[in-house]
């Protein structure tokens, strides 16, 4: 089954890197965040990936074409016979298409843009800044039993700050509690399985595949949710680099789900 990633944005909120690389292309540790999300998806067995690609789209083309050069320790010989040497042959399963969609192109419409590399089968679909432990395979299980156009996978996010628990009756503070994750809404954290039909309701570059698109399979009960409580994080913001880097760095990473 073929994996697309939604790859092509700008990245504003997280401006600090985004102004150099493509969203997609910022580390958590050592390693492209699209990096971990495929190997994610390898994980499970999901081994052929379509990325849409956007600004500074030639930069993952860029990475993946050296993509051994990253990845290995490589000896250039220039004294007689000017050859490279691979030391460590790192193989990964993939097969990846690279698609540009378009600079300003919107989620729906880059999704529309590559069809012709998915063809007329069920997909799956996920977003190239976030990172999560769901079971993929479960994701796709539900997704057949359900037998809707698209499943979802929701998750609550949480609040960014703590809440004052104040008195009351006065304005004195009892304390400070983390908000939970369970007192928020639940929200579309990526990670989904489509059928073909979805490209009947995407029109045109400016679609945004969560608005109309999603609206209308929702009003026809042709949409479900498939609740992770596990973990799950996107990375909008320098916080939240530092947040994933840190977890990578202390061999702690939920989404390390691979050896």
């Amino acid at each position: 089954m073929k994996v697309v990633i939604l790859a092509g944005g700008l990245g504003t909120r997280i401006s600090e890197e985004s102004h150099l690389k493509p969203k997609p292309m910022i580390e958590i540790g050592d390693r492209p965040i699209l990096w971990h999300i495929m190997k994610h998806y390898s994980y499970y067995g999901f081994n052929e990936f379509i990325i849409c690609l956007g600004y500074k789209g030639h930069m993952i083309k860029e990475f993946f074409a050296d993509y051994y050069l990253h990845m290995s320790d490589v000896t250039f010989d220039f004294t007689a016979e000017n050859k490279m040497e691979i030391h460590q042959n790192v193989a990964e399963p993939w097969r990846v298409t690279l698609v540009d969609t378009g600079l300003n192109t919107q989620t729906g419409g880059r999704l529309a843009r590559v069809k012709k590399y998915i063809g007329d089968e069920r997909f799956m679909l996920t977003y190239g800044d976030g990172v999560s432990d769901v079971n993929l395979q479960k994701l796709l299980s539900f997704h057949e039993k359900n037998k809707k156009t698209i499943t979802i996978t929701a998750v609550q996010p949480g609040g960014r700050f703590g809440v004052i628990d104040i008195d009351e009756e006065s304005p004195k503070i009892n304390g400070f509690v983390e908000k939970a994750k369970e007192d928020g809404g639940w929200i579309n954290g990526g990670f989904m399985v489509l059928e073909p039909e979805m490209f009947e309701y995407l029109d045109g570059d400016m679609c945004v595949l969560e608005q109309n698109p999603m609206g209308q399979i929702a009003a026809e009960g042709k949409g479900c949710a498939f609740k992770h409580t596990g973990f799950w994080q996107c990375m909008d913001t320098q916080r939240d680099k530092y947040t994933l880097t840190s977890l990578w760095e202390q061999g702690n990473a939920p989404w390390k789900v691979w050896k």
